[in-house]
């Protein structure tokens, strides 16, 4: 078992931390997104039409759509301007707990390196694996399967994602995916939660510390997310999320080099939990600041999501930006296939294992065309 003050953090930072991010959240899974009683079919036929117009970027339809709605022409994300940056907004709140959680992660991420030397080989090669394995949850499961709704995957893909998700601890699948159609649908407005053209510290992980804007909790409550609250694999990871991440997230990936080759319990508590864990964290939020500052536009020059290999490195794929936002709806968000894209290659190996399908693509010539009229080097 793990030693009982070790014990004790793990619990800790799990429990502080969702309680605290969720602190500012009003609208939860088991609550309605409006508050209305259920509607006619007719009602409700109106409601999805008004969806669809509001938010093609995040609502996934199952007829074909024309090119407008699939590149999401009709909306064209701001740039930053002088003005963005002397924009008014409300004082932030600082969350007290998540900045101390946060920096006693990383000071023990960091000594987990002088750990490093003394790991069995074994240790490593697991460490790296349980990497890949939580980043999937979240490239492979939050982000494209029920965010985006890019693909579809049968039910024992669907739990061995939810089981990567929570082993990657970056909250709730039903979170998590709230906050992404925000982030897309508001993008770079005070209505994303996290804003990168408020500096690279706060879309990176500032975001976290602080109380949420306003604005990102009133248009929260206003997305769609009927398919998620329907989902029994989503309902029961959001019952029992703080067990499973104990769970998957600290004590699977301490306990298994410790019972299998007679590594350390410190030393696999260290690695393959905490710094397998904290590095995780940062490539996703490299995404969010690195991915909407640095690199380039192909697709769409007048947004800041950019090309960034060395994101797409990190973060298993999720790096090829400037295409995600162009063309949200691909379930490679890229045109290259596998290159830099580990996620691509696993939706498509379920997809050969008959384990995932409709995988929707956007046509090479709608592609082409998007780069000659709006990419870099375009008119």
């Amino acid at each position: 078992m793990l030693p009982a003050s070790r014990f004790r953090l793990v619990w800790i930072l799990a429990y502080y931390y969702k309680a605290s991010l969720c602190a500012n959240t009003p609208s939860r899974l088991t609550q309605s997104t409006s508050g209305r009683t259920p509607a006619r079919v007719s009602d409700r036929f109106e409601q999805h039409r008004e969806n669809i117009n509001m938010a093609p970027k995040n609502v996934i339809m199952e007829t074909t759509p024309s090119e407008d709605m699939l590149t999401g022409s009709s909306e064209v994300e701001p740039v930053i301007t002088a003005e963005t940056h002397a924009q008014k907004r409300p004082p932030m709140k600082i969350v007290w707990k998540n900045v101390v959680l946060f920096a006693m992660l990383h000071l023990a991420a960091v000594y987990s390196l002088v750990l490093i030397p003394q790991a069995h080989l074994y240790t490593l090669l697991w460490s790296a694996f349980m990497y890949v394995f939580a980043a999937l949850g979240i490239t492979a499961g939050a982000h494209r399967l029920w965010a985006h709704r890019s693909y579809k995957a049968r039910m024992p893909v669907r739990i061995l994602l939810a089981i990567m998700d929570s082993t990657a601890f970056q909250n709730s699948i039903f979170e998590w995916s709230r906050d992404h159609r925000c982030h897309h649908k508001y993008s770079e407005t005070d209505a994303d939660p996290h804003n990168a053209k408020r500096g690279f510290f706060f879309s990176h992980m500032g975001w976290l510390m602080v109380k949420k804007h306003p604005d990102v909790i009133a248009k929260g409550k206003q997305l769609e997310m009927a398919d998620l609250k329907a989902d029994p694999v989503v309902r029961v990871q959001e019952k029992l999320y703080v067990p499973s991440v104990l769970l998957f997230c600290f004590i699977v990936p301490s306990m298994v080099p410790w019972c299998f080759w007679g590594e350390s319990l410190f030393v696999s508590f260290y690695l393959a939990a905490i710094l397998r864990y904290c590095l995780g964290l940062n490539a996703t939020w490299l995404v969010n600041s690195a991915a909407h500052m640095w690199g380039m536009r192909p697709y769409d020059k007048r947004i800041n999501p950019a090309e960034n290999m060395m994101v797409a490195l990190s973060a298993v794929g999720e790096g090829f930006h400037n295409y995600h936002h162009t063309f949200p709806q691909d379930y490679a968000t890229s045109e290259f296939g596998w290159k830099i894209n580990l996620t691509t290659f696993f939706i498509d190996t379920m997809a050969y294992l008959g384990q995932a399908y409709d995988r929707r693509k956007i046509p090479a010539d709608v592609i082409k065309a998007r780069k000659l009229r709006t990419g870099e080097g375009s008119p």
